[in-house]
Parts: structure tokens; sequence; C-alpha cells
């Protein structure tokens, strides 16, 4: 069982910046590929970024360029560096945690963080 704990959403200004932590309650967090998605009022929830246990990320299109996700596996956090925000950006961000074993995938969701983006 690995528990996900979000932390520093908040209030921010358009063109302003938030950074996004989520720490893992886990043993060996090296292994898990972990994800951050976000979900407006009334939209599907949507995937953000990821970075795998490799150190490879992907960007959906809408925060290439703006949005940087990357991992501390010493800490067991996973970050994800808000710039030149939106008000479009305004959601409840979620971390997810995706483990392999023979044969399947299982996954870990946090509780979320808002995000509010506004002047």
């Amino acid at each position: 069982q690995v528990q996900l704990v979000e932390s520093g959403g908040g209030l921010a200004q358009p063109g302003g910046s938030l950074r996004l932590s989520c720490a893992a309650s886990t043993k060996i967090f090296s292994i898990y590929a972990m994800y951050w998605y976000r979900q407006a009022p009334g939209k599907q929830r949507e995937l953000v970024a990821d970075i795998l246990a490799n150190g490879k990320t992907e960007y959906s299109d809408s925060v290439k360029g703006r949005f940087t996700i990357s991992r501390d596996n010493l800490e067991k956090k996973v970050y994800l560096q808000m710039n030149s925000l939106k008000p479009e950006d305004t959601a409840v961000y979620y971390c997810k945690a995706v483990g392999e074993a023979p044969g399947y995938e299982y996954d870990y969701w946090g509780q979320g963080t808002q995000v509010t983006v506004s002047s």
C-alpha cells in the first residue's frame, strides 16, 4: 500500500507560479511511475504530466513548456513546477503512482490539492 499526499496548491495570479509536491509513503519509491492529473469543475480528469522510473517525462500539450515534472527518489517525492499559469489551469491536481507486477499494473491516488488561477 502506498499513501500519497499532495501539497503546494493555492491561489496564484495569471502568469504566476506554483510548485506542487507529492510525498509517498512506501519503502521503495523509485520503482513507481508517477503521474500528475487534474480535474476542473464539470470536466473529466486529465493527465498533465508523468515521469517514469527511468526519469523519462511526458507532458500534455496544454502544459508543455510551462510545467516541469521531477522526482526525488531519496525524498520519495514528485514535484510539479507550474509556471506561466493561466486561469484554465484551475483544477484539483492529483498525484498517482503506478507499479508493475507480472501481468498487471496497480495504482494509488492522492487526495488532491486545489489550484486556483485568478486575478
